[in-house]
């Protein structure tokens, strides 16, 4: 077995960032091959995920990147065990890192196909998993969406400053010069931000799940079961309305001026920037 001095453990635990102790061993194992070492402490980080497969990540940041065009943008979730990686540097460095391989995933669907896209011959999953062995804890990629342009428009966003919430809305527009007005520029990232406070589950009330309206519809009936047909329809109706205000984003009462709603809000930023504008999609993802 070769010797190793501590010159070489100090090398590898910079490169790793693992225990003096820990690197010892890797060395010692890969017969002073620092390659084949780094490769024995990715394994053990791959084994700390296995160990900890069962455990709850609920902590975490949300990670926003778009195009510097603005045609393509994405929203993802990094996240932990404990807020107390969530704030160490480790997992800051690994929140920027993944922002890196969410640009270089253009044909990626799904959060494992971020786990798989390759920067300079390496995998996120590999990086994911030596920050891992790093801290002990499970980490992974909850969520993960893209939205990219066909056509006019463009794509507001929003991550709160906590980092545990953010929103992503497509906005489509009737020509090119009318999403690149100031209004509808300012509109997409109110309405991103909107998304984050307000929590809708729908575009409108078209959008919404049939089972939903009817599992509503049952208990509103529930309530007022005892009074006549067409008082309790009426009744069903009238708060079947205001579940629409309070969940489906277009009828929602738009957070910075609660006299309008966000579709009114965004057809005023339309016609001032002289064309008419619609929400295609939106997402919002928290952890925490």
């Amino acid at each position: 077995m070769a010797e190793i001095s501590a010159s070489v453990v100090v090398k590898l635990r910079k490169m790793s960032g693992q225990g003096m102790m820990d690197c010892k061993k890797a060395l010692e194992e890969a017969d002073g091959d620092m390659e084949k070492a780094m490769e024995i402490l990715r394994k053990k980080g791959l084994a700390t995920l296995a160990k900890r497969a069962e455990r709850e990540t609920s902590e975490g940041a949300v990670v926003c990147w778009q195009s510097r065009n603005g045609k393509e943008a994405a929203l993802a979730t990094l996240c932990c065990e404990t807020d107390f990686v969530a704030k160490s540097d480790d997992f800051v460095q690994l929140a920027q890192d993944i922002r890196d391989y969410i640009a270089s995933a253009s044909a990626v669907q799904g959060a494992q196909g971020v786990l798989q896209t390759i920067i300079a011959g390496k995998a996120f999953q590999e990086v994911l998993t030596e920050v891992v062995s790093k801290t002990g804890e499970k980490m992974q990629v909850g969520d993960y969406t893209r939205f990219r342009l066909e056509g006019p428009g463009l794509i507001g966003t929003y991550v709160h400053f906590n980092n545990k919430v953010g929103s992503m809305v497509q906005i489509e527009t009737d020509s090119d010069k009318t999403a690149q007005a100031l209004a509808l520029k300012q509109a997409a990232s109110d309405i991103a931000m909107h998304i984050t406070a307000s929590k809708p589950i729908a575009l409108d009330a078209a959008s919404l799940d049939p089972q939903v309206v009817e599992h509503e519809k049952a208990i509103y009936a529930a309530q007022v079961q005892n009074k006549p047909p067409q008082v309790v329809n009426r009744i069903v109706e009238g708060k079947l309305k205001k579940f629409y205000s309070d969940y489906c984003l277009l009828e929602q009462p738009f957070v910075k001026d609660d006299t309008k709603t966000v579709q009114q809000m965004l057809a005023e930023a339309a016609q001032q920037a002289g064309g008419q504008a619609s929400i295609k999609q939106f997402v919002r993802f928290e952890v925490g």
